[in-house]
């Protein structure tokens, strides 16, 4: 084991840039790596993040203090929070059996016939998007397309009209700045007060729905019932639309925008792309294996335990990292390589395994294949307007994403 490994800053911005040199000598040489100076236990081969995700009842996702932030315990942000609703322990951050139950109800908002039903809104939104990006202009394909895309169509689905949305992306970038855990005080403080304004604007359209019948996600949360289960509260319906945000918002436009990104450093794979458009559907799956927009959820140890011959014992910190797991040859073949031709391309890990898989994850498709395929047919070709060098990734332990994509595409 190289003594390089260990001294690894996971939350340097360097590594959350360009972290697959790593990943590669991690992976060969101890695919469960103890980093002594985070006291955390690094896991990145697939085996293992497998029996990880497979065994809630060992790598609990109760997760809530490693999540809260580093400035959770700040007199001036618990008084900001009190303020609101509690944010519970739902999905992500929860085990079962309350998991279970959540994951029962939720599930019902992104049913088949409910994503099926959003597309019509998606490609709308999409197409009027491109409208607005004449051929070979410079354009910031976040700003201008991966970021308005998700966010309007979670903003109508959440009871806002288009011109909201902006408020609705206010509120995500405050969620996954917390959920970074890598903000200063000033940060936490001003997040707070974006989470608590962001609960007494979705209290009211909670009570509207309560009220009478909406069809839209958020009216299928409210409405959610199965058989056994107590319906969901209004705290627990706002610290799931809390998650679902990020979930539904942040990870989907970092997979698009990573995406343009690998096209544009593949031209090949792009010419192909519009040549063959049947390969939208598998170059979907690759751009989400290579882009990982999770990179990695933390896991708390309930007892002492062995991993690859390590024991990990009971209390431990356990960063399962799913962007390194995508990445593991023992799975894929020249492992590094954007293939959209790739026959495997669907074994990634990008929406987690086991009983946290991500329950969005058909929007999550949905979207990046309609964006595929609108820009395939609109541009013949794309190009970077700025050196590839000059590219940031937004400092985030956990989900993976450039913070702008200046392009040119004709």
């Amino acid at each position: 084991m190289s003594a390089a490994l260990n001294e690894t800053n996971i939350f340097a911005p360097e590594f959350g840039a360009d972290p697959f040199g790593f990943y590669q000598k991690a992976l060969s040489s101890d695919p469960v790596l103890y980093l002594p100076g985070m006291d955390t236990w690094l896991v990145t081969g697939s085996e293992y993040v497998n029996d990880i995700c497979r065994q809630p009842e060992i790598y609990s996702s109760d997760i809530s203090v490693l999540l809260a932030g580093t400035h959770a315990d700040s007199p001036k942000v618990k008084s900001i929070l009190d303020k609101g609703w509690p944010q519970l322990q739902v999905l992500l951050m929860s085990d079962p059996p309350s998991h279970s139950r959540y994951r029962r109800l939720v599930g019902l908002a992104f049913s088949a016939p409910r994503v099926n039903a959003i597309e019509d809104t998606i490609r709308d939104i999409s197409l009027n998007l491109l409208r607005k990006q004449p051929l070979g202009s410079l354009w910031d394909f976040i700003r201008d397309y991966a970021v308005p895309l998700p966010v309007t169509m979670i903003a109508n689905q959440l009871g806002f009209t288009s011109s909201e949305a902006e408020k609705v992306r206010k509120w995500t970038e405050a969620f996954t700045d917390r959920l970074g855990g890598m903000i200063d005080e000033e940060r936490s403080v001003e997040c707070a007060e974006i989470v608590v304004d962001f609960q007494h604007a979705m209290k009211t359209k909670i009570d509207e729905r309560r009220s009478r019948s909406y069809d839209d996600l958020l009216g299928d949360l409210v409405s959610a019932a199965s058989e056994g289960d107590e319906p969901l509260s209004d705290a627990e319906i706002l610290s799931v639309i809390q998650q679902l945000t990020v979930a539904g918002n942040e990870t989907s436009t970092n997979t698009m925008a990573e995406g343009i990104k690998l096209f544009i450093e593949n031209p090949d794979q792009w010419k192909l792309l519009r040549e063959q458009p049947e390969l939208i559907k598998n170059a979907t799956e690759e751009i989400l294996r290579l882009a990982s927009p999770v990179a990695g959820i933390w896991r708390i140890v309930t007892q002492d335990t062995v991993l690859n011959g390590h024991v990990v014992p009971a209390g431990a910190k356990v960063m399962v990292r799913f962007a390194a797991a995508s990445r593991d040859p023992e799975i894929f073949e020249n492992p590094d390589k954007f293939d959209i031709e790739r026959p495997n391309a669907k074994a990634h890990f990008a929406f987690g395994r086991g009983i946290h898989t991500c329950l969005g994850n058909m929007l999550a498709r949905k979207e990046i294949m309609v964006a595929l395929e609108h820009l395939s047919q609109s541009f013949e070709t794309l190009e970077l307007a700025i050196p590839k060098s000059e590219l940031i990734y937004s400092p985030n332990i956990m989900l993976r994403g450039l913070k702008s994509l200046p392009i040119i595409a004709k």
